[in-house]
């Protein structure tokens, strides 16, 4: 799609005017570290054998999104660590009404530099209690999406209160409980994060980093649902006039359509994660149940899917392409599209997003590392931080990443940790100054 391809791109063009080295200049060499950044990461490196068995505490517990006293107690185990270094922590409960746990927050408070905002999320896609190491390789659920992300986040700040750099800053951290299937109503669920935000300048995500990058845009995400239903009666009678096309060969049209129109939008994926039919039909969330015999028509489909995006017009491009697709019928059959408003808005790639990606950079290079560059936001998923950034700058991408996120084989490396945590607190230093 040209406006999604040309809305990401016009803001890499400015990122890089206002950054890259004068025509036949090299790049700028590292800036040697303050006394007190040298301190910091002396600071880092005194904590670093503790990382893995920290995150190895978190993993154990079981803290799947639905599992509201697992969330609560890796919550727990998060503000007492934090409380140790001078935050006023607390676990927020969320109401009942929302099915979720609550999330934790936790705030220093001072007045020195930029009122940071750090964000990352306490709740899992799938059960935990799994902690595996194999020398430097963790694997189990939530080592990279996202509790070796606050580990980071956590190590960075404890860093900081050893050199004794914390005194006097702004920090707030807000962990969701809810990331992964957030609680409805969104004004309810995203209250903590949104309060905190409107108290802080900037905000810094610890999702996990991939390579060298740092994210200053992320696609948006909302749900959907398709109902369609059909004639019913003896198969015999498929495609006559009696019985028309029934409810499955109408979902395929839906479907193939959806296909055919929203596969080569740039940016834009759609996926239908869920789909039951028959003579009756019942979808949940997670999954559902059928009944019907070979020889009925279906009267009954159900699909339950997903669509992401780059910007609100391009959903609203998508959104129209969809209701047009299902607005046609075959005969004898009807269906009905909704949208679930409960998504997540889209991270647009604005100025003050990459001129803070040129701060992480810099802080990289200065600490031998090399560059950090802008992540193709049709990689990442949908996240917390684009409820704050835009309006505050933002960027994501600064915990420790892996593989198989969101499948029972997640995996991280502990070899990169060090590095992160020391990119972090360097980061948050030069914020607060």
């Amino acid at each position: 799609m040209i406006f999604a391809r040309s809305f990401f791109a016009l803001f890499a063009l400015i990122f890089l005017a206002a950054v890259s080295p004068a025509a036949g200049s090299s790049t700028a060499p590292a800036t040697a570290l303050t006394a007190e950044e040298q301190r910091l990461m002396a600071a880092v490196e005194a904590g670093k054998a503790d990382f893995a068995a920290d995150l190895g505490r978190a993993v154990a517990i079981d803290s799947a999104t639905e599992n509201l006293a697992g969330v609560r107690q890796v919550g727990e185990l998060f503000r007492g660590q934090l409380a140790a270094l001078g935050f006023d922590s607390r676990f927020v409960p969320l109401p009942v009404a929302t099915g979720r746990a609550g999330h934790l927050v936790a705030e220093h408070r001072g007045t020195m530099g930029k009122r940071v905002l750090l964000i990352g999320h306490l709740d899992t896609v799938f059960p935990g209690a799994n902690f595996k190491r194999d020398g430097d390789q963790v694997s189990g659920a939530g080592v990279a999406d996202m509790k070796g992300g606050d580990v980071v986040l956590i190590h960075a700040l404890r860093a900081l209160h050893r050199a004794g750099l914390l005194a006097d800053t702004q920090i707030i951290v807000v962990m969701s409980g809810d990331e992964e299937l957030p609680g409805s109503p969104l004004a309810v669920s995203r209250r903590d994060l949104l309060d905190a935000a409107r108290r802080s300048d900037v905000a810094l995500a610890f999702e996990g980093a991939i390579e060298n990058t740092g994210t200053v845009a992320r696609r948006g995400f909302v749900a959907w649902d398709l109902e369609v239903q059909g004639a019913t009666g003896h198969s015999s009678g498929m495609f006559s006039a009696a019985m028309g096309s029934g409810a499955v060969f109408e979902t395929a049209r839906i479907l193939s359509g959806f296909y055919d129109q929203l596969h080569t939008m740039d940016g834009i994926t759609m996926n239908p994660a869920l789909i039951v039919g028959g003579t009756t039909a019942e979808l949940t969330a997670t999954g559902g149940t059928v009944t019907g015999k070979a020889n009925i028509i279906a009267q009954r489909v159900l699909v339950h899917g997903d669509l992401r995006y780059l910007s609100n017009e391009q959903l609203a491009e998508a959104r129209a392409k969809m209701e047009a697709i299902v607005a046609k019928h075959l005969p004898r059959t009807s269906a009905e599209l909704k949208f679930n408003d409960n998504g997540y808005p889209a991270m647009a790639p604005t100025p003050a997003n990459y001129a803070l990606l040129a701060q992480l950079d810099r802080a990289s290079r200065d600490l031998g590392y090399g560059a950090i560059t802008a992540f193709d936001p049709r990689g990442r998923g949908a996240g917390d931080i684009a409820f704050v950034s835009p309006p505050l700058p933002g960027l994501d991408g600064l915990g420790l990443g892996g593989k198989g996120e969101h499948t029972i084989h997640e995996t991280s490396e502990l070899t990169r940790a060090p590095e992160l945590v020391k990119r972090a607190a360097l980061l948050i230093y030069r914020l607060t100054r």
